[in-house]
């Protein structure tokens, strides 16, 4: 069986790379800010907003420990906590994770949010540092009218020692926060991440396939599609969902080399859209030429050009006793397809073909079940 996946490890959604591709000045600008402002013993609360997948919390640990690594700052040196809220979306589950960054330790029941806190404050005068708390997916944590995030922002005054808190959220979650927790935020303490572009997912897909694949085991021809595939949402943990698995599904048919219908199966089985009853619903000049352009894609890779896939398309109607159809029969077909999600269409500079692909099935996968409609497997002949 051919070996592929090297540091499968490297693919993962928390595994934390040494560098964050186009997310440098993003890092660069928050590292000089919360250097200036804790040098000056202030802390610095911040939200960062962004879809899935757009760098959240990779940017916000690598802020943290890039702190840590400065050693002091200020009056005292820097230690990072991160919690994930989604699964410890209250005041007191949250505030155990806060016990444990300062080595404390108690039962999860018996004690109160207030007596909690007693208790943590206790931690931070024999732990003497300044905490960051990065609280992460920080909107199930707020709409359930948490006090912590006041209490935390407002640290000094409450006696909770030196503290400047991150909320990470797809969402901009100030306006859900009381005035007195909001206020501790301002206007410009809040970054929103864009969406990664097609060009930067594959960037990043390339220099992740660098650390988890065997050189050679992949083209540059599949990281592009890949990013294709998540460019719609500029999502780069969809992305590196797809590679590992067009990674194992090249490995489980024993080849040591990523196809392009590795990366369709993969999408498939993570995010499956083409139905049956999708293909039942297409017309038949739709049918063939999703035949045609599949049967192509098997032995071209992810894409071809329009002017190709119509020349596939009259031999394969050729072999079914039919007439080739008008250039503009065709390129509407092709329109159709496209508003469907079947096919993308990418229209190149004026005068040059438009470029087709398909990434939702795997083309030979695809070809069987239309031929299964259009010619029951066999080619009519004449």
């Amino acid at each position: 069986m051919g070996r592929i996946l090297l540091h499968e490890e490297t693919l993962d959604p928390n595994f934390l790379p040494s560098q964050l591709p186009f997310r440098t000045e993003e890092l660069d600008r928050l590292t000089r800010r919360y250097r200036e402002s804790l040098g000056r013993g202030v802390p610095f609360h911040l939200q960062i907003s962004g879809g899935i997948g757009s760098g959240k919390t990779a940017l916000a640990k690598r802020l943290g420990g890039d702190l840590e690594r400065l050693g002091r700052i200020g009056p005292a040196p820097l230690k990072m906590v991160y919690i994930n809220t989604w699964r410890r979306a209250s005041d007191r589950t949250v505030a155990l994770d806060l016990l444990r960054a300062v080595e404390v330790h108690l039962p999860d029941r018996g004690y109160s949010l207030s007596e909690m806190l007693d208790v943590f404050e206790q931690g931070v005068r024999r732990h003497p540092r300044h905490y960051l708390i990065v609280l992460d997916e920080a909107g199930a944590l707020v709409r359930q009218e948490t006090k912590l995030v006041y209490l935390l922002s407002r640290a000094a005054e409450v006696g909770l020692g030196s503290i400047s808190l991150v909320l990470i959220s797809p969402d901009d979650l100030l306006a859900l926060l009381d005035p007195a927790s909001r206020s501790s935020f301002g206007i410009t303490h809040r970054i929103a991440l864009p969406q990664y572009t097609r060009e930067q997912l594959t960037g990043i897909l390339e220099m992740r396939a660098g650390l988890a694949l065997r050189p050679g085991s992949f083209d540059r021809s599949v990281l592009t599609q890949i990013a294709r595939i998540a460019a719609p949402n500029g999502d780069a943990r969809f992305a590196l969902e797809v590679l590992g698995g067009a990674a194992h599904a090249a490995e489980s048919e024993g080849r040591d080399e990523i196809a392009s219908d590795d990366v369709r199966a993969a999408k498939g089985s993570i995010y499956p859209t083409v139905s049956e009853s999708q293909l039942e619903g297409l017309s038949t000049h739709a049918l063939t030429v999703l035949l045609a352009l599949a049967r192509s894609l098997r032995r071209r890779g992810s894409s071809i050009s329009s002017l190709t896939l119509r020349t596939a398309h009259a031999a394969l109607l050729d072999e079914f006793s039919e007439k080739a159809v008008s250039r503009t029969t065709f390129w509407r077909t092709l329109q159709e397809l496209d508003r469907s999600g079947l096919i993308s269409l990418e229209t190149g500079e004026s005068g040059t073909p438009a470029e087709v692909s398909m990434d939702e099935l795997p083309a030979s996968y695809l070809a069987t079940l239309i031929e299964e409609r259009v010619g029951h497997g066999r080619p009519k002949r004449r």
